[in-house]
């Protein structure tokens, strides 16, 4: 009887080895006449213990990792095929690893556990009884579904999904489209990609339970351009989701129409705003659409759209399938359900982390991320993409929710965590925050096209020690320009990067200049 064995082909455990490790496992199978069957499975988020193979058993599943090709005669030979426990590598049950067993996985639920391009295995484990359950429902009884989950975008402004469908229910249109922001361009963000690359099929059935809701029979996937793995994985899923009749003319026999379709992204960062990213999915250069009139009314094509990100789209499923109480039973206050949160930068346990809105940050750097990497002070973590405020150790017992962050001057946006140690200069992080606007920008309106590039010469003037309380002052006019007169959020935000670290880290903008470093020395 053959043992089967699960080894990652999400991108993060590719880029650890996790191809060669399934490929000396092929060859030391061959030697020793071992009846193995290999399956690629997505990642459960563990990065630090990439790539993690496990090996089923009838106790159940038990992990072995970080493992490198060179382990493995030694695995084998410590009868790793039975989960013996004598190898060092040996990690036990993955559900029993408290960085696993103390999240709430909602969204994550298979990441990890199903076969990634297998259908049934994704129907297996609860997958499409939500598109079940829509299939019987009227659109609106739908949106009034996700309305009452409190479930709102997970993409960064979390405006809530329900008013969204409902405003594209209530358009008449002969053409309605169903738009996913893939283009995960955030620093420190890859729960897109994860749930992309381990649980495509998840994204297909919120997509196609979204175009039940609000009538519309055609959607569109736009994935950014580094990410071939998600896009090939996602490409399989429609494919297969078409043959089994979850997606096509008719479907699961309700006698309604969704289509899905995968579109590469244009490489820009401006394109994750859904109006540029509508101009990029037409064909033209992506920039800024000026609003109203809203996507929800004027999208894509000119035609009612609704435009959410993966992780809103992903969270769809689990309330049309366990009820909206079921899932506004997570979180607290106006942010409801659960966020993948993502550690990233300076930390020990950099990976995913499902968690119900309330967590504090302190909680998801100290509990699972285990401090940072390098063992020295933490000093700064910015939350919320590079856009997102830099926190000093006094912010951090702050929640996890959106109105506890924009409370504290910051954001959750995509749930990205990235920690800098006590070697960090905040004003060259302020500064890349500006010269990061300035090369990303669609250069559509004069605040984030001109104000980024000024943004970096009075930076310069600062560090330069250059009439340096005159340009702090002009910095802070500067910045305010951009909050209160950019199209879009890209210039509009860059200021929460660089307005938090001029008032957490003073002194990193007060430090005497190269030169007069030099003349002292």
């Amino acid at each position: 009887m053959s043992t089967v064995l699960y080894i990652p082909g999400d991108s993060a455990a590719l880029a650890l080895g996790a191809d060669e490790v399934a490929h000396a496992l092929k060859v030391e199978a061959l030697a020793r006449k071992l009846d193995l069957t290999i399956i690629r499975n997505g990642s459960r988020g563990l990065f630090w213990l990439e790539p993690m193979l496990e090996v089923v058993t009838p106790a159940g599943r038990i992990a072995y990792g970080p493992v490198t090709p060179g382990d493995v005669p030694g695995l084998l030979a410590d009868n790793f095929l039975h989960g013996d426990k004598n190898h060092p590598l040996y990690l036990g049950k993955p559900e029993e690893i408290p960085y696993l067993k103390n999240q709430e996985r909602l969204t994550f639920a298979r990441c990890g556990i199903i076969d990634p391009t297998d259908i049934e295995d994704y129907i297996a484990h609860d997958g499409y009884r939500g598109l079940k359950n829509a299939t019987g429902m009227q659109g609106a009884a739908i949106v009034d579904a996700v309305t009452e989950s409190g479930l709102r975008g997970r993409g960064g402004a979390g405006f809530p999904t329900g008013i969204k469908w409902k405003t594209v229910l209530g358009c008449e249109s002969d053409q309605k489209y169903i738009v996913c922001n893939a283009d995960e361009g955030d620093s420190g963000t890859f729960a897109d990609r994860m749930i992309m690359e381990g649980d495509p099929f998840l994204l297909v059935d919120g997509m196609t339970i979204a175009g039940l809701a609000v009538g519309a029979t055609k959607g569109f996937i736009y994935i950014r351009s580094e990410y071939p793995d998600a896009y090939r994985l996602m490409e399989q899923a429609i494919v297969s989701a078409n043959r089994k009749g979850y997606l096509g003319p008719n479907v699961m026999g309700s006698g309604k129409a969704f289509d899905l379709e995968l579109r590469l992204g244009a490489g820009a960062y401006i394109c994750g705003e859904e109006t540029s990213l509508l101009e990029s999915l037409e064909g033209k250069r992506g920039m800024v659409r000026a609003k109203p009139p809203l996507p929800a009314i004027k999208g894509l094509f000119g035609k009612p759209t609704v435009i959410n990100n993966v992780l809103s789209f992903v969270a769809v499923p689990t309330i049309l399938d366990k009820g909206a109480a079921f899932y506004k039973d997570f979180g607290l206050g106006r942010s409801r359900g659960t966020m993948p949160l993502q550690l990233a930068g300076n930390i020990r346990h950099g990976g995913l982390v499902e968690k119900a809105f309330g967590i504090t940050l302190r909680q998801v750097i100290e509990e699972f991320g285990g401090g940072t990497a390098s063992g020295k002070p933490l000093r700064a973590v910015q939350v919320g993409g590079p856009l997102g405020a830099y926190f000093p150790d006094a912010l951090l017992d702050t929640p996890l929710d959106y109105e506890a962050m924009a409370a504290a001057k910051g954001m959750l946006g995509h749930g990205g965590i990235v920690v800098f140690d006590d070697s960090v200069d905040l004003s060259l992080q302020a500064r890349f925050a500006m010269e990061f606007c300035a090369i990303e920008s669609c250069g559509k309106c004069t605040p984030c096209r001109i104000g980024s590039t000024r943004g970096v010469e009075v930076i310069d003037r600062i560090r330069n020690d250059e009439n340096r309380q005159k340009n702090i002052e002009l910095l802070a006019d500067l910045c305010d320009t951009m909050l209160d007169g950019s199209l879009c959020a890209l210039g509009g935000l860059t200021p929460f990067p660089v307005q938090s670290a001029i008032r957490h880290f003073p002194e990193d903008f007060n430090r005497p200049s190269a030169a007069k470093r030099a003349a002292a020395e």
